[in-house]
């Protein structure tokens, strides 16, 4: 799992601290400030916005899907299997 995020991004901010809380392991890329320099994530996703997180196969590239995606498939309820 790789999160592509800026570090003063409140949205990025937010997902680092879901994956934080379920105890997810992953690698992190800091991408450049300036949306045109952001050629890996435009490789990865399609655009230049962060946060984007690729799982796998799976690139999330909105916020309230990403924190979705890791809720539904590493939260409580799978974990527990409720």
């Amino acid at each position: 799992m790789t999160l592509y995020h800026v570090a003063w991004c409140p949205d990025c901010d937010v997902v680092r601290r879901k994956l934080a809380e379920l105890h997810i392991e992953y690698a992190q890329v800091v991408v450049p400030d300036f949306r045109p320099m952001r050629t890996v994530v435009h490789e990865v996703s399609g655009q230049y916005y962060v946060p984007v997180l690729k799982d796998g196969d799976i690139v999330l590239t909105e916020t309230d899907d990403i924190l979705n995606h890791l809720d539904q498939t590493y939260g409580q309820k799978r974990i527990t299997g409720r």
